[in-house]
């Protein structure tokens, strides 16, 4: 799987450590940035992130800021983008399964390093249960983004 990997200087720390467990682990991943702790703004790297996905480049995304809100917010203004903010391990997996989460948002400023790994892992282990019921609510999400995002 290619993962598309960035953050802000409020996530610089936590995205150089876990880009190279993520590489241990076998995974492709592209570096979107930041690459220096001066300070940046978040839509960039959302924007960078949500384009590799759209554009098939990456088949996941990760997203990492002070909080994961502002990351979250800003990748989930582009039509096909699902983020979800998880700082627990349920979260992580049941977006996947549930709602076909593409791109997973964490707050370097809100959980601790292992936890983090944690729940990369999990969000990247997991797989959409193609369950009729996420299927409907996902087509009414679609819905909502056809009418709402031009």
């Amino acid at each position: 799987m290619i993962i598309a990997i960035a953050s802000d200087h409020g996530g610089f720390e936590y995205k150089n450590i876990l880009l190279t467990d993520i590489r241990n682990k076998g995974y492709i991943v592209t570096d979107l940035g930041a690459f220096t702790t001066e300070a940046s703004d978040y839509p960039d790297f959302a924007e960078a992130v949500a384009g590799c996905i759209l554009e098939k480049k990456a088949e996941r995304g990760i997203l990492i800021c002070g909080s994961g809100v502002g990351v979250s917010v800003a990748a989930n203004k582009f039509k096909g983008i699902r983020a979800g903010v998880c700082h627990d391990h349920y979260s992580a997996h049941q977006c996947v399964e549930h709602d076909d989460v593409n791109v997973l948002c964490i707050g370097q400023r809100v959980i601790g390093i292992e936890t983090a790994r944690e729940i990369i892992f999990s969000f990247l282990a997991a797989s959409f249960t193609q369950e009729e019921r996420h299927k409907r609510r996902l087509a009414k999400i679609a819905a909502i983004e056809s009418r709402n995002m031009k």
